[in-house]
């Protein structure tokens, strides 16, 4: 029924199309719980009693669960089957997600939400490697094409209906909403799924495992708490700065001398693998710092309603679903790097006018760049998705999309991270150098409709001016990080370079037989 070490690889059919459907579900699961909680955390607050620095661990326990137990997924399921990890996973995350929706205090709350990251930290690296396993390798970019929509489309859709969530019901309806998604998935991984032949002789490594889990928990706690704690103004950041880099000296000193490390290295002597790993770092950077940047500007600068705002936002997934429609089919026609290279000149454009964004912007303006920027990113994503894995063995399938989604975490994590404390530290700087020239020698504060409205001689006229200039402080610094990103963005268009021809290989692809073997 399958060859060694590989999934079967199913022909078109009921049973193919099934288990893409699970995939699919499993993966907009996690992926919408990835931002749908943010929008929440004010009433959860409010109902669960708790701090603001409380709350915020309802956030960082997910996602630094999650980053620590991405790494072991390739392990875990070459030891004990991918198909009973996939469904221990789906089922453990649709339970977690079911008892935060219950949670009734702050304690029960953050450790449901660690139990989600434990579990989720799989579903998206073990639908990637299912969807690569049961499509033949010419149908492969159409593969990553369904899979992309939900990865990509979950963080931008999960704001707006979060919102809408909480608003219409409660924040719990933020958490059961996976549970129909869970359902589905855990039915139809049972039914449709066959399992992938196990190896009984891995031996876990347990020191390289605890090395790189404390390195990549310290880390992530550093990222996302520096904001709110000053960053190495805090004895806290510190400390876990210096943790991070002694676990992960240990574990790369270990890795290295050991001869079976807890990370298969090998994946790393791929070319193709290198470039989808370095493009996928700036597709998480991109994606979820400009998410985290947009959403506070459309509320905060422009004024919209929540629900306004996560509209507009989702209005990028529409230029990705097109992206993703049309690439899966032109692969074979234009190279990989051509298209990576493209949608990354997109995105660019795209940051330039939204540099140029202020509190007058338009909401046509907004819906125009968004859905480009969309296109941008679904011009990216399919293309690094399918050349990631052109040319990795099969046995190390499992491990370069662990590998590959705990890149996108930890870029993300950085992205976000750097972006909030630039847009904080650029507002002061900028409040600083506006507020020099409040002063009543500046002609413009002579001008009749400026001292008819602001009278500075009085506590709230000096109120007044002070909004007005931290309103022009933020549209300045939410500038300069849009710049930044945009920078960023360019810098890594020349890498396309890493990524070697494709066209020609997935035309062979298409015209060779399959050699795996194929379910019924």
């Amino acid at each position: 029924m399958t060859t060694a070490g590989a999934a079967p690889v199913a022909v078109p059919g009921l049973r193919r199309n099934m288990v893409t459907v699970c995939a699919m579900t499993a993966t907009i699961m996690q992926a919408l719980d990835t931002t749908i909680a943010n929008v929440a955390l004010p009433y959860m607050q409010g109902s669960l009693s708790a701090s603001q620095d409380q709350i915020n661990w309802v956030l960082t326990s997910y996602i630094v669960a999650a980053a620590i137990m991405t790494a072991p997924v390739g392990w875990v399921a070459n030891r004990f089957g991918r198909k009973r990890i996939f469904i221990i996973c789906s089922a453990g995350f649709t339970v977690a997600s079911v008892m935060c929706g219950l949670a009734q205090d702050i304690t029960q709350m953050v450790l449901f939400r660690l139990l989600q990251g434990v579990f989720g930290a799989a579903l998206v690296p073990l639908s990637q490697s299912v969807m690569l396993d049961i499509y033949a390798l010419h149908e492969r970019a159409k593969a990553m094409s369904i899979w992309g929509m939900g990865v990509m489309l979950g963080p931008i859709m999960g704001p707006s209906l979060g919102a809408w969530l909480t608003e219409t019901y409660s924040w719990h309806w933020v958490f059961f909403v996976n549970l129909p998604f869970g359902i589905v998935t855990v039915a139809g991984l049972l039914v449709f799924m066959d399992e992938t032949k196990l190896n009984h002789a891995l031996r876990f490594d347990w020191f390289g495992f605890a090395a790189l889990a404390i390195g990549i928990g310290a880390m992530q706690l550093a990222l996302d708490r520096g904001e709110q704690l000053g960053w190495l103004e805090s004895g806290e950041i510190i400390t876990e700065c210096i943790v991070s880099v002694v676990g992960f000296y240990y574990f790369f000193a270990h890795s290295f001398t050991t001869p079976k490390p807890f990370i298969q290295f090998a994946i790393f002597t791929d070319k193709n693998f290198i470039g989808g790993c370095v493009f996928m770092a700036v597709m998480g950077l991109v994606l979820f710092s400009t998410m985290a940047l947009s959403s506070p500007f459309m509320q905060n600068v422009i004024g919209f309603p929540i629900l306004t705002a996560g509209l507009l936002l989702a209005t990028r997934g529409t230029g990705t679903f097109v992206a993703m429609m049309l690439v899966g089919r032109i692969m074979r026609h234009i190279e990989a790097r051509t298209l990576i290279a493209g949608g990354l000149a997109l995105t660019c454009a795209t940051l330039y006018y939204m540099t140029q964004w202020t509190d007058q912007t338009s909401v046509y303006s907004i819906i125009v760049v968004s859905v480009a920027q969309g296109f941008g990113f679904g011009l990216v994503f399919v293309p690094l998705s399918t050349v990631a894995f052109l040319t990795l063995p099969g046995h190390l399938r499992t491990d370069g999309t662990a590998m590959l989604t705990l890149v996108r975490n930890v870029a993300s994590s950085i992205g976000i991270s750097v972006v909030i404390a630039e847009l904080t530290s650029g507002t002061r700087r900028a409040h600083a150098v506006l507020t020099e020239y409040v002063t009543p020698f500046n002609h413009a504060m002579q001008m009749p409709d400026v001292r008819g409205t602001i009278d500075m001689a009085t506590d709230t006229g000096r109120a007044m001016m002070d909004a007005i200039v931290t309103m022009q402080a933020q549209i300045i610094a939410f500038s300069q990080d849009y710049a930044l990103v945009m920078f960023l963005t360019a810098l890594a268009i020349p890498a396309a370079i890493i990524i070697g021809s494709t066209k020609a290989t997935l035309r062979q692809q298409s015209e060779a037989p399959d050699h795996a073997a194929v379910i019924d």
